[in-house]
């Protein structure tokens, strides 16, 4: 699957599917395949182009949970939404196991916030001929926060990016299924999350990005809104900037507002100058 194909003529809406009871906004609210296929359904209504579907929660100073588990809380919800609707689906996880189980179940994509490390996980993605999501992250979610300094912020994640991608291309995954992930709040201080933000064209190149910053912790941080889902208004400032800038696929919880704003965003760009 290519990233372009994803993309289609405009920026991509990701919508989010967490089957978790502790993602920092939506934990709890779609554990079962019932529920997660209604917001599934909701979704394609509203116009995302892919759903991203993750079993583990990967918010700062969570704890992993084993295969097993995992597996128990994604293959019945993607197994569910994919024999009811036609949407693409993405798989949030850094498992190979659970990675290779998501795409026989008919997943195209695989966002491994781990940055495809572990060559397993590269084997399954190029098996499969599937997508790939390759993002940065200082650390493992339950200590990432503990330490953000950088000698070099910008670099250092452009090349961690750059270095993985080329891995991927070395062991056979084609370079048009890879995207990257510069990582928003996975290990940077809120200074560093805007300084990204604000320069994403840095991180581009030869590479699609893909972004997620809605109801981040970065948004609370420059706006006092200390509840993750009452973030709307810096989560749509922040998709509208990303899809501006070249971000080709812009993740999102809030996925009505966000594919409006975007559609009247990418109307705005077209009708300049005309």
């Amino acid at each position: 699957m290519r990233i372009k194909d994803i993309r289609g003529a405009s920026p991509a809406v990701m919508g989010v599917i967490n089957i978790t009871p502790d993602s920092f906004s939506d934990g709890g609210l779609y554990n079962t395949p019932e529920a997660a296929l209604i917001r599934a359904e909701e979704m394609v209504e509203e116009g995302v182009r892919i759903i991203d579907i993750g079993g583990e929660s990967t918010r700062p100073g969570s704890v992993g949970i084993g295969v097993q588990e995992e597996l128990d809380r994604v293959i019945p919800v993607l197994e569910k939404i994919l024999s009811s609707i036609d949407i693409l689906v993405s798989c949030d996880t850094s498992k190979p196991l659970v990675a290779s189980e998501a795409l026989k179940y008919g997943a195209v994509m695989i966002n491994d916030v781990t940055g495809a490390e572990n060559l397993e996980m590269i084997r399954v993605v190029e098996e499969n001929n599937a997508a790939l999501c390759i993002m940065h992250m200082k650390g493992c979610p339950e200590t990432m926060q503990k330490d953000t300094l950088y000698d070099n912020m910008f670099e250092e994640v452009r090349d961690y990016l750059y270095a993985q991608a080329s891995l991927c291309v070395e062991l056979g995954v084609d370079r048009e299924n890879i995207c990257l992930d510069p990582g928003i709040g996975f290990g940077k201080s809120p200074e560093d999350n805007l300084r990204i933000m604000g320069n994403v064209g840095y991180f581009k190149g030869d590479y699609p990005l893909l972004m997620g910053v809605s109801r981040k912790s970065v948004i609370g941080k420059y706006t006092g809104v200390e509840e993750a889902n009452k973030r709307l208004g810096g989560s749509i400032a922040s998709a509208v900037w990303l899809a501006l800038e070249g971000v080709d696929i812009v993740r999102a919880h809030d996925t009505k507002e966000t594919c409006q704003a975007l559609r009247i965003a990418a109307l705005l760009k077209e009708s300049k100058n005309e």
